[in-house]
């Protein structure tokens, strides 16, 4: 029997595998190891499967894949099992196109606290960049610095501040930050009890949202948030966005109207279906 991980990492991902080979690299960089990661595949193919089985011997993390057949977008369930699949009391939360910095997970383990989730962000990166960064690029944390990616071709921009602010600067920013402490599904950590009592996502909902109304329901149950945008940093890789339509965005504010004017805590959508 093993001893349970400190943390389980949940990357979710969908036929992006050269994407998804930048990020796990990414934790095979982090200086805090006591992790499993949770890979939560909406329905890749083949090439997918390939590259997880190649990493599974490269990298010193145990990686468990949860997949189900190609559905449409249907991220909210396959995040469900995701939840289901965690050995941790502690969860994690990003994207299979967010590579981390070397102490992000560090980061989240030192601010968990019970009552509480913690909401990151991201710092996007423009397509020219996201495809030159290599594996040697992440393992030498070369892609975190302001420096490298200016030369790459970033512009200079208050934004930057995300990459550079360290101890007391990065408390600032995070206290002073106009943006709201919501669940991230791209930064965000939280209790595995406090997500299985208000039954996990609502797998009603397909893009746009349905990590937000996720946390919506976690402040109704009683948690409350900290804002980590400032410590806790990945870079978010460019992609098209296929499958974002405004049928489903409408649907899911719908959804979410009524997880706040009812102050709802469960959804009857999620993990436990009636």
């Amino acid at each position: 029997m093993h001893k349970k991980p400190e943390i389980s990492i949940i990357i979710s991902t969908y036929n992006s595998e050269e994407w998804l080979e930048k990020v796990l690299w990414s934790y095979e960089a982090q200086n805090f190891k006591d992790f499993e990661m949770v890979i939560a595949d909406d329905g890749s193919k083949q090439p997918t499967l390939d590259l997880i089985d190649k990493m599974k011997a490269q990298v010193h993390y145990p990686i468990i894949h949860v997949w189900h057949e190609d559905n449409g977008f249907q991220k909210s369930q396959i995040l469900n099992k995701a939840v289901v699949a965690c050995n941790s009391d502690y969860i994690l939360m990003s994207d299979g196109d967010c590579i981390a910095r070397e102490d992000y997970v560090q980061v989240h383990i030192n601010n968990k606290e019970k009552g509480y989730f913690l909401s990151g962000g991201y710092f996007m990166l423009p397509m020219i960049i996201s495809e030159v960064i290599s594996k040697e690029d992440i393992l030498s944390q070369k892609c975190f610095e302001v420096k490298w990616l200016k030369s790459q071709g970033l512009k200079s921009s208050f934004k930057n501040n995300k990459l550079t602010s360290k101890g007391l600067k990065s408390k600032i920013l995070n206290k002073i930050t106009p943006t709201n402490a919501s669940w991230n599904g791209h930064n965000a950590s939280g209790w595995k009890q406090d997500i299985l009592k208000i039954n996990g996502f609502d797998e009603r909902m397909q893009y746009g949202g349905q990590d937000r109304e996720l946390g919506e329901r976690l402040f109704n149950l009683g948690i409350k948030s900290k804002q980590i945008r400032y410590s806790a940093v990945c870079l978010h890789l460019d992609h098209p966005r296929g499958y974002k339509n405004q049928e489903s965005i409408n649907k899911n504010l719908a959804i979410r109207a009524t997880t706040k004017n009812e102050k709802r805590k469960w959804t009857d959508f999620g993990i436990e279906k009636k």
